[in-house]
């Protein structure tokens, strides 16, 4: 089994192709109407970037408003590093002019960013012939897991794959951390025009709201759209519930794809069916909703969940992903029906999942077992050994992630479950008592502490999460302990053999947001040297990671 190259960095690097092709700056200005500032003839470009500390030779450089300044005002700084144009609006044109660079004019950079990217990367599927085929998941919760699932399928398949996810980056075996759930528009197609050339032949984006609403994704049509669920999160970008569903709405629009598959678990999923304007096929694990596809949890051990998905005409899938939790079976269904309606054979998936010879724990027999293979970083990662309490980190932020996860680390727990998180600094402040809450409700002994403080007073966040929790549940056994460090130390003191406890909020980042700094943290690495100091042995993570 071959190992992922793995390129680390504190500020992740952006894959772009590293073959790319010329192409006339002229002829852009002419193909979307621009107006023009300066000569543009002879002048070819190879990249696009929003940053122009990350500018290459031969790049078109893009200047937006910001929050705080205009993006134009770091024409010159492009320019010195090689830029050969710049695209701003008519408030940029003079910030720009320094540079000495053409500037082409658009209403909207940022709404051009996306066409205009696909134009220079030939990544527009009006344009290419030879793109991958795309698969996109949108949703509050699941996206990650379910993108994941897919890239593990799709690999089980035989195909090369790319991933583009709130961890990672994937191009083949080479893997990159993601600075953002879904990159900007600009390295969205750079990444797409790089996995072309390495031949890469179906991909797994996770779709965020916020990359619909701010054009990440724009001048992309995915071949198949999936939506796993809707709950309360980001109502610091979004006015109110409507307003965060709108936001997920276009991608289940002919402009962004092809086909759909949604969950009905929740309401919203019944929204975007109504709304939706592309064919769309459901998927539920309720048995008394009605939905094309239906999942029925099989059995669910520790080391895994089984299921069983039926479909129309009679079709049946048995499988098992190494996950726990009737949610991870959701999302794995959810992945296998979104292969289907992308032209894959039910029968060709079964095959696939059937060869898998991975072994489980509580198996005796020699007979292939139905799996899919995928490795989740950060998504109820065990980082405890075989003796003393089980720990799990979890990048589930909000109250439904939560309830979903603590109940499946319940199911196999004898002893008692401890929680421990903290919540985001300068984000949806009103989710967080519903956080506090249900974290109170699904343990028996609740740990707050601190998560990314960012420019908030990190006190501040802690006493709202405890007073909630102690309001809802007052003879709950509740800590607040600062820093994270601590926490887990206290949280380990706190159980033994036959616990749990679920560290919420970290996951996979290997880092902490501390007053606009990203201080290198590692929410894995000191869950397991809190267990080494108490005299535990945590388990040392994937050695390969099973792809």
């Amino acid at each position: 089994m071959r190992k992922k190259e793995h390129l680390s960095a504190r500020i992740p690097p952006v894959l772009r192709p590293e073959h790319p092709t010329p192409r006339s700056v002229a002829e852009l200005a002419n193909a979307f109407g621009m107006r023009v500032v300066g000569t543009v003839d002879a002048v070819e470009t190879t990249g696009v970037t929003l940053s122009a500390a990350e500018v290459q030779p031969g790049d078109l450089f893009v200047g937006v408003h910001g929050a705080n300044r205009h993006g134009a005002q770091f024409a010159t700084e492009a320019a010195e590093r090689g830029a050969v144009a710049v695209l701003t609006d008519a408030d940029g044109v003079a910030l720009a002019e320094p540079a000495g660079l053409p500037v082409l004019v658009v209403e909207d950079p940022r709404a051009a960013l996306g066409d205009v990217s696909a134009w220079v990367y030939r990544t527009h599927p009006d344009e290419a012939t030879d793109l991958p085929q795309l698969f996109a998941t949108t949703g509050t919760n699941g996206k990650t897991s379910t993108s994941y699932i897919l890239e593990g399928i799709l690999k089980q398949l035989g195909l090369v794959t790319g991933l583009s996810s709130t961890a990672e980056r994937h191009i083949g075996t080479l893997s990159v951390t993601s600075r953002l759930t879904t990159p900007e528009a600009s390295e969205m197609h750079a990444l797409l025009a790089r996995m072309r050339e390495s031949e890469v032949r179906a991909v797994a984006v996770e779709v965020s709201a916020q990359a619909l609403s701010r054009h990440r994704v724009d001048g992309i049509v995915f071949d198949v759209a999936g939506f796993t669920n809707l709950s309360h999160d980001h109502l610091d970008d979004y006015a109110d519930m409507e307003e965060y569903y709108q936001a997920k709405l276009p991608l289940f629009q002919p402009e962004h794809a092809r086909r759909g598959v949604v969950s009905l678990d929740t309401d919203w999923g019944h929204r975007v069916v109504q709304d939706s304007r592309i064919p769309v096929t459901t998927i539920t694990v309720h048995p008394e909703v009605e939905a094309e596809w239906h999942v029925d949890i099989v059995a669910a051990e520790a080391a895994y969940t089984e299921f069983r998905l039926t479909g129309p005409e009679g079709r049946e899938l048995t499988t098992r992903v190494p996950l726990i939790g009737w949610h991870m079976a959701a999302n794995a269904a959810l992945a296998i029906v979104m292969l289907v309606e992308g032209g894959f054979e039910l029968g060709a998936i079964a095959h696939a999942l059937g060869s898998n010879h991975r072994r489980y724990a509580d198996e005796t027999d020699e007979h292939p077992v139905s799996a899919v293979e995928c490795y989740l970083p950060g998504r109820t990662e065990r980082v405890s050994g075989d003796r003393g309490p089980s720990v799990y980190v979890d990048f589930g932020h909000s109250a439904d992630a939560f309830e979903n996860t603590l109940a499946a680390v319940r199911q196999f727990t004898p002893g008692r479950v401890l929680m421990l998180f903290g919540a985001d600094g300068d984000r949806d402040t009103t989710k967080r008592g519903d956080m506090a809450r249900v974290a109170a409700a699904g343990s028996d002994v609740l740990v707050i502490t601190d998560h990314h403080p960012r420019f908030e007073d990190a006190a501040s966040i802690r006493k709202t999460l405890v007073d909630a929790a102690r309001e809802a549940y007052p003879d709950h056994e509740t800590y607040e302990v600062s820093p994270p460090e601590a926490a887990i130390r206290k949280a380990v003191s706190l159980v033994g053999e036959g616990d749990s406890i679920l560290w919420a909020g970290p996951g996979h980042q290997d880092y902490r947001d501390i007053a606009g700094v990203r201080t290198p943290y590692s929410a894995r690495d000191e869950a397991r040297k809190a267990l080494r100091e108490a005299g535990w042995e945590p388990n040392s993570g994937p050695a390969e990671e099973i792809r």
